[in-house]
């Protein structure tokens, strides 16, 4: 028996997404009282497989198959399952981001097992088992019971702090059976911003609305962007009006992000903005209007002209960040 974490990573490296993954698993497998594995696919060296050892996992499974270079969500799905049927996994813990939920329902048919997605907290209860997630973008909370013997759980970001604890960890190759029927995607090239931070690792992220005016009245929000190391978004207004990338709008139909800051300027607050931003752990609001429904999500909130309120913010920013 065991908790299997799909330990994702980047260029073969892992993020902070992946060790608040890791951190949840050693938790849920200690409520359980389990051990905590590791799934890793693709090129990764055994050095930073072993970091998973610092949160908890006992044993990290590398596959690297040639077949799996490519994202291909089908035979991805093939190899995690047969990793889990070995472990004999009774929980399966994936990232709520985009491959975690290409991968999380495939993989909750193979299994037969009944899945969470999005939940952001520990289980209240293990027998039954039952988890938390927001629902109603973010208004609400429900609480789901999972009565299958495998539990498919996606965890969002953020939700988790880190948390230490380190173990003995060993790594095992493991050589998946595949389809070699199905054809697999090839990348015949590929596009990668350089010298920004994106919004799916950002700690901190200032964003845009309409109440910017123009897309010639950005340099102040950049500029604070820059002063707090932050990545920055807008919102849908914003991005299809062509004054910011599309990859930068945030909310329903966006990215979903979860940062420990969101500093939404000019932006009014409607719900499928919202709902994409309800889970930032703090939302520092700055609009003239005092109605605007953000105010509503706010923990902070300053009423005035965004053209007035930016430049005081920079100043006092430039001398907290000189002394």
């Amino acid at each position: 028996m065991a908790v299997l974490i799909y330990a994702e990573n980047w260029e073969g490296k892992f993020k902070k997404l992946t060790f608040e993954l890791a951190s949840y698993g050693a938790q849920l497998a200690s409520m359980i009282q389990t051990q905590l594995v590791a799934v890793s696919i693709g090129e990764v060296a055994d050095e930073e497989l072993l970091k998973l050892g610092n949160y908890g996992v006992s044993k990290v499974i590398s596959l690297n198959h040639p077949q799996l270079q490519s994202f291909d969500s089908r035979q991805i799905t093939r190899a995690i399952a047969q990793v889990a049927e070995q472990v004999e996994a009774s929980a399966l813990v994936l990232s709520a981001n985009n491959s975690g939920k290409a991968l999380a329902p495939r993989l909750a048919v193979r299994l037969k097992a009944g899945i969470a997605s999005g939940v952001n907290q520990l289980p209240t209860s293990i027998s039954p088992f039952v988890v938390s997630k927001k629902v109603f973008s973010g208004g609400a909370f429900a609480s789901l019971t999972i009565n299958t013997t495998v539990k498919i759980l996606t965890l969002l970001q953020n939700s988790m702090e880190l948390k230490e604890q380190i173990v003995s960890c060993t790594i095992e190759r493991f050589e998946p059976t595949l389809d070699g029927g199905l054809t697999s995607p090839k990348v015949l090239e590929s596009h990668k911003h350089a010298g920004k931070i994106l919004l799916s690792d950002a700690e901190i992220v200032v964003s845009g609305g309409r109440g910017m005016k123009s897309a010639d009245n950005w340099a102040p929000l950049l500029e604070l962007a820059e002063l707090l190391n932050a990545a920055t978004a807008c919102s849908r207004p914003i991005s299809d009006e062509g004054w910011r990338p599309h990859d930068e709008h945030t909310g329903q139909t966006g990215k979903i992000i979860a940062p420990n800051l969101y500093i939404a300027i000019g932006i009014s607050g409607a719900t499928q903005h919202i709902a994409g931003v309800s889970s930032s752990k703090c939302i520092v609001a700055i609009n003239n209007d005092k109605s605007a429904p953000i105010f509503e999500s706010a923990q902070y909130g300053i009423v005035g002209d965004a053209a007035k309120v930016l430049p005081k913010l920079i100043d006092a920013l430039k001398v907290i960040k000189n002394k």
